[in-house]
């Protein structure tokens, strides 16, 4: 039996990491995961980009029946669109995509927040996020814009996007961070952002949200202000960075990505996404 499964990635509105609160976009860079069990044991992964074995493993554990795991080989091939590392939605997608074809497999009467949990609990125990990111894994499944409560792993708002709207991402050569631990020291202004999101005000929590993470994320506040000048919506370091978003009307994207041109890097750009994960029997 074979089964694949297709996620999109998101970017940040608002990082969850302060407040354990976050808003996410969804767009369309894609990542399948196809899933095939065979006689045999262990799990077996075959990736186009470097991913964490670790974070698929446990996927894998948290969202196949113990039973089964004991008699399948488990092979998984993934292939991604998303730059891995740079704050676009990388792992919340990849290990929503895993956790859905191995539920679709395993487990056929599963629900849309067993996949969700499956994915939210492996980020947690392996580390590769401190909130779960709840968040990022809701825009990557069901598309839109989404605003949660990471720690309650509630949905506090949810719509679609806009389709005259598209995302430019800026890629930097560079991939250094800052130190995530200090957005805590900002926790009143991201809540400030966050509660613009809640009543939705995207892009007023977007800039806010660029303006405070850039400070300390490594990246230069004074390149919020010049995306924004070429006639961005909302700009902000997305997830945990370096990346840098910016959505616009689609007529203004060429502006906002001769802005970029200075900057060491490359952009990309993407539609948004209101898609909902999909998953069939191959």
């Amino acid at each position: 039996m074979q089964v694949k499964a297709t996620v999109f990635g998101a970017i940040s509105i608002v990082n969850a990491i302060a407040t354990g609160r976050g808003a996410t976009l969804g767009i369309d860079s894609m990542v399948e995961a196809t899933v095939s069990a065979h006689d045999g044991r262990g799990i077996h992964l075959q990736a186009d980009s470097s991913m964490s074995t670790k974070l698929v493993n446990k996927v894998v554990e948290m969202s196949v029946p113990k039973k089964e795991l004991e008699k399948n080989r488990i092979e998984i091939l993934l292939r991604s669109q998303i730059p891995t590392g740079y704050g676009l939605k990388s792992s919340s997608a990849i290990s929503s995509a895993i956790s859905l074809a191995c539920h679709k497999m395993f487990r056929p009467r599963y629900t849309d927040t067993q996949v969700l949990l499956a994915g939210v609990e492996a980020s947690i125990a392996t580390r590769v996020s401190m909130t779960g990111a709840y968040d990022d894994a809701c825009a990557c499944y069901y598309g839109g814009t989404v605003v949660t409560d990471n720690y309650k792993r509630k949905i506090v708002r949810m719509e679609r996007t806009p389709v005259n709207l598209a995302v430019v991402v800026f890629v930097p050569r560079s991939r250094k961070r800052g130190n995530i631990k200090q957005l805590k020291m900002l926790g009143g202004v991201f809540q400030r952002a966050w509660d613009f999101a809640r009543d939705g005000h995207y892009w007023n929590a977007m800039v806010l949200n660029g303006l405070a993470g850039s400070t300390i994320l490594n990246s230069d506040p004074r390149t919020v202000a010049k995306i924004i000048e070429a006639g961005a919506l909302g700009v902000s370091v997305s997830g945990n960075g370096p990346a840098i978003a910016a959505v616009a009307k689609k007529e203004r994207i060429n502006h906002i990505k001769k802005a970029f041109a200075g900057l060491e890097g490359r952009t990309i750009i993407a539609q948004v996404n209101n898609k909902k994960a999909s998953v069939h029997e191959l």
